[in-house]
């Protein structure tokens, strides 16, 4: 089999990622003792009605496949922008689940979000309790590690590691992200000067993994998606450590295959509000769960022309927009 694409955007899963080339020599990583790809069902967040759909109902364009792609070979981010409801964070679960990869790590990110909170939690106070109580454990018993942390464990696969809205951080954040990327390692203090070895629990799962004298490197360099709806600019050189995908509006085409993916083929009623949500959308910011809401709702059975006509107007009102005095009651 050809070795290029790996991912197809077909939604069809396969061991493709399996077929990937060795890495850059810049970009090859040794971490170890490697680990298994865990399952679906070892976290339960994963298993959730919302993400299973996504994957399953996510279409990839061309660009996106090409991109993501590069992003695989090259062992580098992928940076997606573009408007609210593009799919931009669908992308990391269609590709978890068309690779195999495993649940997808994810990390929501704050202005209060800081590289630590990614990469591990210590919780300092309920080994003081337990000490208290004459059951101090050890310090791995009061580690967890994070979405970023986890990804970056020796895993012989690829883990896919969804950073959500990276535009909401503080300024320091997407360079202190980079430089943890860059490296594909870091270190647990806390186990570094207890020394030896700990198991410490993943996120997502109660199972635990070994951590070697507190330093963890990877081994399979994650698929990383970071997600922005370009609320910021980010600085140079964490854009040239990226690849960039930029999503944009999708077109009549490519609206009635997203209806069709999550609500079946689209009948007259669904195709007027496509075109009614696409002539809406060169006047101001829409996102296209509100078009698949409004053919959701007014497709009900019993509701007549006048009504259906309302909901959808009121269903599609632009995100941009500041509520009036009678939005606001």
């Amino acid at each position: 089999m050809p070795e290029w694409p790996v991912y197809t955007g077909t939604s069809t899963p396969h061991d493709g990622v399996d077929r990937l080339p060795a890495p850059p020599p810049w970009r090859a990583f040794d971490g170890g003792p490697q680990l298994p790809t865990p399952a679906e069902s070892d976290d339960a967040a994963a298993v959730s009605p919302d993400r299973v759909h996504r994957a399953h109902t996510y279409r990839a364009t061309p660009e996106s496949v090409q991109l993501v792609n590069a992003a695989l070979y090259l062992r580098r981010p992928l940076l997606v922008t573009g408007p609210p409801g593009t799919g931009k964070s669908s992308l990391a679960y269609a590709v978890a689940r068309e690779l195999r990869l495993g649940p997808v790590l994810r990390w929501n990110i704050t202005s209060r979000s800081t590289l630590a909170d990614g990469l591990y939690q210590y919780d300092p106070l309920s080994r003081l309790y337990a000490a208290r109580e004459a059951a101090p454990g050890s310090v791995a018993d009061h580690l967890r590690l994070g979405p970023l942390g986890t990804a970056l464990l020796p895993y012989g696969r690829p883990r896919a590691l969804l950073v959500d809205e990276i535009d909401k951080s503080d300024l320091d954040l997407p360079n202190d992200l980079l430089n943890a990327l860059e490296e594909g390692q870091y270190e647990i203090p806390e186990l570094v000067r207890a020394g030896g070895s700990a198991q410490v629990r993943a996120d997502g799962t109660d199972q635990q993994v070994p951590v070697v004298r507190g330093r963890v490197r990877c081994r399979a360099f994650p698929f990383v998606v970071l997600t922005s709806n370009g609320e910021r600019e980010f600085p140079p050189a964490f854009l040239r450590r990226c690849v960039t995908l930029r999503l944009h509006r999708p077109d009549e085409t490519q609206l009635a295959e997203i209806v069709r993916a999550h609500l079946g083929e689209p009948d007259d009623h669904a195709r007027r509000l496509i075109s009614r949500f696409l002539s809406r959308a060169n006047t101001g910011e829409l996102a296209t769960d509100q078009l698949l809401n409004a053919i959701y709702l007014t497709g009900a059975a019993g509701l007549d022309a006048a009504t259906r006509e309302e909901l959808a107007r009121r269903l599609i009102p632009h995100l941009d927009d500041a509520p009036g005095p009678t939005d606001a009651r």
